[in-house]
């Protein structure tokens, strides 16, 4: 396959943005995505690479690019494919770059997926596994032939990992998840601990299976031990996996549909009025003969179709759990829900909670996958019948609600969060599970002319009510903290409870005032 066939693929959209006839008749072998600033060691030659760019920015010296370009035609590259999701564009840099070193460069635009064009290349080439020539491919035809029969087959993935790489002289090699859990490992491989196995997601030794995944749904190929074998070699290893990793997704999203029907029941007004069909639908999830239900509802960006491979790869660290992951007829955009199933005698709903205490520290490296779509939660108590689903969701609901209203402090960011009814002890944090418009309804109506914190007076007002309320109705510590006489305290006092119609003698009228406060 050469350059310019790619050209010609209506389905990519790829534009030419520089080169000849010689730069586009070249052979293409193989297919590197790279983000490396210097990938020439890891690349082969006749090799096509592409890159999103993310390791160039706007402010970055034209040298950057030459580096990176210099470091291409070193390694023999054919072209460059570069993507314009990252910067809206090619920078012009690069382009220049390409032409002064003699290398094709295409634009890949945004609804094209690197997966696409790696799949073009390699379906042109190989075909099915089992018929590929043996000449331009860098593992061996048997060894094809053996991963091909195997995946027919549907055989686990330690052994598809065992058999892809045992060629290579048995090295210790894994299969990590986005957040390290260890999907598959070779017998020389010893167990590595999920927090080691997160790290090593992201070393240079390791490498994406399926680059074009949601951030968490990508499978990595991690060698901890360096091996004599071309990356072209671990490529095709990869390709392999993605395969196995691509079946494994389809069991998934069928697995989806059943859990959207059974969540489609318990958000029903009177979900207790069918019990036979609950039970049906908890059956077909694998959820029918549990003594006790968590409800899980996790919120993302709008547009982040990602969210439902986040709290299933999430979920995955429950091992001792029935899950069932979908979504909600009512849900928002970028919101998914999940029922998690336990047993007695598994550990998960007495003493400390090893549910929510799982998923909190799992949580940080989960949002790390994705750090600029902030990722939020809600878990309710546990439900003792399928009857009390309808509760556990409104619980989880309103802890997803007060989980996305915490801001960072200082900024207003929310801050990613996963919530639990549990967590919800104080007034604040009770109060920020109420939607936004209902809290700003109630503080605007229960503060009255104050809720215009535009007036400078009325600014003054509210700032000493916070603090003669934070000081427990003290008019000496009160004026202490605002430097002011304590004639002036009363003063001010007295004008709150004229403007609000509440009288701070009473602690009711306290406590309406202070939740007020809170919900500005």
């Amino acid at each position: 396959m050469h350059v310019e066939d790619l050209l010609r693929l209506e389905s990519l959209g790829l534009t030419l943005l520089w080169g000849d006839r010689p730069q586009l008749t070249r052979e293409i072998t193989g297919v590197t995505a790279t983000d490396l600033e210097d990938p020439g060691r890891f690349l082969q030659p006749g090799e096509l690479v592409l890159s999103g760019l993310v390791w160039w920015a706007p402010a970055d010296d034209e040298a950057k690019a030459e580096r990176f370009v210099a470091a291409l035609a070193e390694a023999g590259a054919v072209a460059l494919l570069a993507g314009e999701e990252t910067h809206g564009g090619v920078p012009e840099v690069l382009v220049e770059a390409c032409r002064r070193h003699g290398i094709a460069i295409l634009s890949v635009p945004v609804h094209t997926s690197f997966r696409a064009v790696t799949d073009t290349v390699y379906l042109r080439q190989w075909g099915d596994l089992s018929r590929r020539p043996a000449a331009p491919y860098a593992l061996p035809e048997n060894v094809r032939a053996e991963l091909s029969r195997l995946l027919a087959d549907g055989t686990d993935p330690d052994t598809l990992l065992t058999r892809a790489v045992a060629h290579l002289g048995t090295p210790p090699a894994y299969v990590l998840s986005a957040t390290g859990r260890t999907i598959a490992r070779t017998p020389t491989a010893p167990p590595l601990p999920v927090r080691r196995a997160a790290d090593a997601v992201t070393a240079t030794t390791t490498l994406s299976v399926d680059p074009d995944a949601s951030p968490y749904a990508q499978w990595h190929l991690h060698l901890p031990e360096p091996v004599e074998t071309p990356p072209r070699m671990l490529h095709e290893i990869a390709e392999v996996l993605a395969q196995h990793r691509r079946a494994s997704l389809r069991r998934e999203t069928t697995a989806r549909g059943r859990a959207a029907d059974l969540l489609a029941l318990i958000d029903t007004p009177s979900s207790a009025a069918a019990p036979a069909a609950l039970g049906r639908a908890l059956e077909a999830c694998g959820l029918a003969d549990q003594d006790t239900y968590r409800v899980i509802t996790v919120k993302g960006q709008a547009d982040d179709d990602g969210t439902s491979d986040a709290l299933t790869e999430a979920l995955h660290h429950l091992t001792d759990c029935g899950v069932a992951v979908g979504r909600l007829p009512t849900a928002e955009p970028g919101e998914t829900t999940a029922v998690i199933g336990t047993r007695t005698g598994t550990g998960t709903d007495s003493g400390t909670d090893t549910i929510t205490t799982t998923l909190k520290n799992l949580w940080p490296t989960l949002q790390s996958r994705n750090a600029n779509a902030p990722l939020h939660g809600g878990i309710s108590t546990p439900a003792t019948t399928p009857q009390t689903l309808k509760g556990a969701l409104t619980q989880a609901r309103y802890a997803l609600t007060a989980a996305r209203s915490r801001r960072t402090p200082g900024t207003e960011a929310p801050t990613s969060n996963l919530t639990a009814i549990e967590d919800l002890t104080t007034l604040g944090a009770l109060l920020r599970g109420i939607p936004a418009d209902v809290r700003t309804a109630f503080g605007i109506h229960a503060l009255g002319p104050l809720a215009d914190d535009t007036n400078p007076s009325h600014r003054m007002l509210l700032e000493t009510l916070d603090v003669f309320l934070t000081h427990n109705g003290s008019w000496a510590r009160t004026a202490e903290a605002l430097h002011l006489h304590v004639n002036t305290v009363h003063y001010r006092i007295q004008r709150v409870q004229m403007l609000t119609g509440r009288d701070l003698a009473r602690l009711d009228h306290k406590l309406d005032l202070k939740a007020a406060l809170l919900c500005r």
